[in-house]
């Protein structure tokens, strides 16, 4: 088998389907988000003590994230063995089924206890589908992309989560104008059930994409890898490091979409749930044509530089906006939270793909940037778990919120201090470490 040394990319398809499909996966995840703060302490949990219900809902929505490194572990062995193509296709017929089946679950009234049992048991499935999700996008983003327009390319995997979230938002939006007693009993299972259109969409899109040229030359000249994970924790050890460290970024997602909406719909703020609602969805607006900028901007300048605006600016911005809830002001909290997560956060959530893929070698890329970013985003999962107890028995904590999210951006901040800059590296020498990646006796022919 051979291919030509230098085969064809398709850019713009890869990140037609990146955004496509990553806009359509998101959109399941995110829309779980929603629901984990709004409407599950009441349908799954006892509500009789609705702060323990909350609680107990929002840590639903970590698990998903707890089951992210497992599933990053085979879906990154997966990608680098069989190509970055089949990976993406899986994840996002794994969200969709398992979402649909959510939105068809008993009650707590109708089941009892095995009901949040069920419900924890799709959110797994989930957080499986999730893990390989972005890491394959981006893995195929990134290979088909122009050198000197990596950023660019891999950001719209980005700017598709975005897309999703906003779907998402607005989609309960819409449901949150039902009365009390249809949005519990059958209005918030619309969302989810909409999962089975959004998978088969998602797998016309991205079936009639090729894979990708690097992976195609690394798998007809030298073979692909027979244990990825074996050749990445021996040589790219550090790198995997920095990207676990890196993704802690993801807590300022999980706070501010699950955590913040808690707090300011919670009794001792009192906003609405349609007005904060609309935050979420004009900053996730916002941030669909912020990523491509920032991308664009590292393409330029180098990746390191914007993704510190991203981590340092959150942990201020962070902090200013769950300060803007506790005013009461919907105005302040409009704006200061579309700068915060729209504008400030998109630095570092637009860079990232690149930054991280360009750590890795081709035959270890795919494998890399799942295990790597699925166990941060485990930590950033939980995040809104630990903010609803460090926020005290009332939830009106924030500061100490604040806080707690500002110290898990320094994690990010310290490792794009001490990455290399990659920017301007040739695709096919990403990830080289010296001479001997030439000869690779654990690799096996295609």
């Amino acid at each position: 088998m051979s291919v030509p040394a230098k085969a064809v990319g398709q850019p713009k398809k890869a990140a037609a389907a990146a955004w496509i499909g990553s806009a359509l996966e998101y959109y399941d995840f995110f829309i779980y988000g929603s629901a984990a703060a709004l409407i599950f302490p009441k349908v799954f949990f006892d509500d009789s003590d609705p702060a323990t219900a909350t609680l107990l809902s929002l840590a639903t929505f970590g698990v998903a994230y707890a089951a992210r490194p497992v599933g990053a572990l085979f879906l990154g062995h997966v990608g680098d063995r069989v190509g970055r193509k089949q990976v993406m296709i899986f994840t996002l017929l794994l969200m969709g089924l398992s979402t649909f089946l959510i939105g068809c679950l008993p009650t707590r009234a109708q089941a009892g206890s095995l009901a949040p049992v069920l419900l924890v048991l799709c959110r797994v499935l989930q957080g499986i589908s999730a893990a390989g999700e972005q890491a394959s996008a981006s893995s195929m983003t990134l290979e088909h992309a122009p050198p000197d327009r990596r950023g660019f390319f891999t950001s719209f995997t980005l700017s598709g989560t975005q897309g999703g979230q906003l779907v998402a938002t607005l989609v309960f939006l819409a449901v949150a104008q039902l009365p009390d007693s249809q949005l519990l009993s059958w209005g918030w299972r619309v969302p989810f059930w909409a999962s089975v259109l959004v998978a088969v969409a998602g797998w016309f899109i991205r079936r009639r994409l090729q894979e990708t040229p690097a992976f195609a030359e690394q798998a007809a000249t030298e073979g692909v890898v027979k244990l990825p994970l074996v050749v990445l924790l021996r040589e790219h050890w550090a790198d995997v490091l920095r990207v676990i460290a890196g993704a802690l970024i993801a807590s300022v997602s999980t706070i501010f979409t699950v955590w913040a909406l808690a707090y300011a719909t919670s009794d001792s703020v009192g906003m609405s749930r349609t007005s904060m609602l609309w935050v979420g969805a004009l900053a996730n607006l916002v941030g669909l044509g912020a990523i491509p900028l920032w991308a664009t901007l590292s393409d330029r300048i180098g990746r390191r530089p914007v993704y510190l605006i991203g981590a340092i600016g959150s942990a201020v911005t962070m902090f200013l906006y769950l300060w803007a809830i506790s005013t009461g002001s919907y105005a302040l909290t409009l704006v200061l939270g579309i700068v915060a997560f729209g504008v400030v956060y998109s630095a570092a959530n637009g860079v990232w793909p690149s930054f991280y893929g360009e750590m890795f070698a081709t035959r270890v890329r795919l494998s890399g940037m799942a295990v790597g970013t699925q166990i941060g985003f485990a930590v950033a999962g939980f995040a809104v778990t630990f903010a609803a107890r460090i926020a005290g028995p009332d939830g009106a904590d924030w500061s100490s919120v604040a806080l707690f999210t500002a110290a898990l951006c320094v994690p990010p901040a310290v490792a794009a201090l001490s990455a290399r800059e990659t920017h301007r590296v040739p695709t096919e020498l990403l990830g080289a470490r010296s001479p001997r990646e030439t000869s690779r006796p654990e690799t096996v022919s295609a």
